[in-house]
């Protein structure tokens, strides 16, 4: 009885494997892009429901992000507090709005500091109560509960850390 595997099915295996990776890796990208671009909705929802229209939802989500801290406009982005590519244009824009105090740092006063302005922290925690709400309903109305997000966030992490990996290493 000959029990080699044929280089064929191996291969054919190997491919059938790969292909299922694919999918499942390219509809993983669809979903990550998609949820960001909901939140955004969820965000620009409530304020469009407070009738506020001084503020997108890139920037409230911004300025929650930055909450109670003072930091610099580059440390938004390593901090991944932004993810866009135009920090500088939006928070020129919110300074100009009246939602966040800048200075110049006395140490390098090539430096600027952040931090929200009164306004500034009213939109924040406009977007602190959107995320409250949906922490006391997301279990009984979305059926995701504590092991769901604990499983989530593992995997959301491993494929975070695989990026950075990527692009550390050159993958």
């Amino acid at each position: 009885m000959n029990t080699k595997i044929k280089p064929q099915a191996v291969s054919n295996f190997r491919d059938q494997q790969d292909q299922g990776i694919r999918d499942l890796y390219m509809e993983s990208l669809h979903l990550v892009e998609r949820l960001h671009r909901r939140l955004l909705d969820v965000i620009k929802d409530e304020f469009d429901r407070q009738g506020r229209s001084d503020v997108n939802a890139i920037q409230a989500l911004l300025l929650f992000n930055i909450g109670n801290s003072e930091l610099t406009a580059g440390e938004l982005r390593s901090r991944g507090y932004y993810l866009g590519s135009n920090v500088s244009y939006n928070v020129k824009k919110l300074v100009d709005l009246g939602f966040i105090n800048h200075q110049r740092s006395r140490i390098d006063r090539r430096s600027v500091r952040i931090s929200l302005t009164d306004t500034g922290q009213d939109i924040a925690e406009t977007v602190a109560k959107l995320y409250e709400r949906h922490i006391t309903s997301i279990d009984k109305v979305g059926g995701i509960g504590t092991d769901e997000f604990t499983q989530m966030n593992k995997l959301l992490q491993r494929l975070d850390r695989f990026w950075n990996d990527s692009i550390m290493y050159r993958l």
